[in-house]
């Protein structure tokens, strides 16, 4: 099978997170099995116009917001070489509308809606004009379109705007990092350490994090920080700055973007990891840093609620700094809590794989021989 794959970020993209993650290792099992996978995404400084890894093909045209053009373009004018029998319209903030125009099987793909972020990564007025319009271009991909995601809260969202429930196809998450094999494998720091992990973007709100690290640091003077994540926007130079501002910026860390290795280090000698996005498809980083044996805290929000448990796998939290600080004090106290934690989140993470990934996904594409 040809299947050609509109999303408009790849994992070489400097803002690539959890849903490149997702996208490129089921890529990489449909190639495996034989069939042909081209992503049109967008391009980025830098960036080569054609790459090829792991079997299948990515190829960048146009930029963040001129690539919903460009790889529709692209498209039309290569569909004799492409020849799809499958096209897949990843919905990252907006659709392709591929299904109007690949003359073939086309099936939806959402990891989330934007929603809330649009009022966090984009300007006036266009922040508003997106919240207001999101349900209204949205509900025209409805009709007789198979609908993938990968959390009940995007489910969720998309049942509210109309889409059919017999169209929608639950997969499941998995995880890159391969779950350390027993607790006597870890080592953590000798001094408690909170890590904040991700490309620093405003709906990510990676001030919040630094935030609660001062708050608790007061409480508990030995508390360090690990910043790991791209910080080359605009909002990345405001975390910047408000590190150099903090009164405790030498018991912060600053590692920018990191290798996986490096990257596998941090998460399994960190205590605790902070996450406290506006918005999530599921918070793939973390059931990553459960497999590693360390819980985290979360801001209550969609999608960050299917990938925590609370009070099981970890603790989800009101949306503000103090509740995080909190959170990360009452844990480091409360060794019962904390152990009951690591564990049944490190249990968890073992039954998300990507190979069950593949299944759901090859299942809802219509895929029956793999």
């Amino acid at each position: 099978m040809n299947i050609v794959w509109f999303n408009w970020k790849d994992l070489d993209h400097p803002q690539a997170g959890g849903a490149e993650v997702v996208n490129e290792e089921l890529a990489a099992r449909l190639a495996a099995h034989g069939h042909t996978v081209t992503f049109l995404t967008s391009g980025f400084p830098k960036a080569a116009a054609t790459t090829t890894r792991r079997g299948f093909t990515i190829i960048r045209t146009g930029s963040r917001f001129t690539n919903y053009f460009t790889a529709a373009l692209y498209y039309i004018r290569h569909k004799s070489t492409l020849k799809p029998d499958l096209v897949i319209d990843e919905c990252n903030t907006l659709p392709y509308f591929a299904g109007y125009y690949s003359g073939t099987k086309t099936v939806l793909f959402f990891h989330m809606l934007c929603r809330d972020i649009w009022y966090y990564e984009f300007p006036k007025p266009w922040s508003s004009l997106g919240f207001k319009l999101e349900p209204h271009y949205l509900k025209l991909l409805k009709p007789k379109k198979t609908v993938i995601t990968v959390s009940h809260s995007t489910k969720r969202d998309l049942l509210r705007l109309g889409f059919p429930q017999a169209n929608i196809h639950l997969i499941s998450e998995g995880i890159q990092i391969q779950p350390v094999p027993s607790k006597s494998n870890i080592t953590k720091y000798a001094e408690p350490t909170l890590l904040s992990f991700g490309a620093m973007r405003p709906m990510k709100r990676t001030l919040d994090q630094i935030e609660a690290f001062d708050i608790a640091k007061r409480a508990n003077p030995k508390l360090k920080l690990i910043v790991a994540g791209d910080s080359s926007g605009e909002y990345g130079k405001q975390v910047l700055a408000r590190i150099s501002a903090s009164p405790f910026k030498d018991s912060i860390t600053v590692l920018g973007r990191v290798s996986q290795e490096k990257k596998i280090e941090v998460m399994q000698k960190s205590h605790l990891l902070m996450v406290t996005s506006v918005k999530e498809g599921w918070g793939l980083v973390v059931t990553e840093a459960a497999s590693q044996f360390t819980p985290s805290i979360v801001y209550d929000v969609d999608g960050l609620r299917d990938a925590v448990k609370h009070g099981e796998t970890g603790l989800i939290v009101p949306q503000n700094p103090q509740s995080l600080a909190d959170a990360a004090l009452e844990l480091l106290r409360d060794d019962n809590l904390y152990i009951t934690l690591q564990t049944t989140g490190w249990e968890w993470s073992k039954y998300l794989t990507f190979d069950q990934s593949y299944i759901d996904f090859t299942r809802a594409i219509g895929l029956k021989n793999l």
